[in-house]
């Protein structure tokens, strides 16, 4: 075993796998393949995890960790008020097109819904993100009934921007024309 591959951790494989995941979806999380793109052995693979479903579970452990965990502390820690929403609407919307696996990793686990290791993950992440979006525009004023509205309109928003820059790129503005872009979208969603 090379040095370089010596260094592989657990989250280079999730990693990994989230990578084969957003490529090609859930059935692409397969241990040989994955090993192959790390330049490594199915060895270090066991190493690291006890099966597929291991590492399927730590992918998704990463996903939700990086990019609603991570995103949400960003948020808390970075802005008040008002610009806690908009901050949180640029920073999702501008990631679609800009941060490798972003928006596509939700596209990739929506054909695997129901499988019982997704499952779970989707519906807290989706939960996690709703709520944190409700209580944004409840902090703006907003009743509980129009701030849980607000917030499914803008969560579809969000997965309907996913869509159209992982499946027609073409379709989004370019440069300046898209940052101009993202701000209408958080004034046409914000209060």
């Amino acid at each position: 075993m090379t040095p370089a591959k010596a260094t592989l951790t657990r989250e280079d494989w999730s990693a990994a796998a989230l990578a084969a995941l957003e490529r090609h979806g859930l059935a692409a999380v397969a241990v040989e393949p994955i090993a192959k793109s790390l330049g490594a052995t199915k060895g270090s693979f066991y190493w690291h995890f006890a099966g597929r479903d291991d590492l399927i579970a730590a992918a998704l452990d990463q996903w939700e960790r990086r990019d609603t965990d991570g995103v949400i502390a960003t948020v808390d820690h970075a802005a008040e008020g008002a610009d806690r929403l908009r901050l949180l609407l640029r920073l999702v919307l501008q990631a679609v097109v800009g941060a490798p696996g972003a928006g596509s990793i939700e596209l990739a686990l929506q054909p695997h819904a129901d499988h019982p290791m997704v499952a779970p993950v989707l519906a807290r992440v989706t939960e996690r993100r709703m709520s944190t979006l409700e209580s944004l525009f409840t902090d703006q004023g907003l009743s509980r009934s129009d701030a849980r509205d607000r917030a499914r309109l803008t969560y579809a928003a969000y997965l309907g921007h996913a869509q159209l820059a992982h499946a027609t790129p073409g379709q989004l503005p370019k440069g300046k024309a898209y940052a101009a872009y993202v701000d209408r979208i958080v004034e046409t969603l914000t209060p």
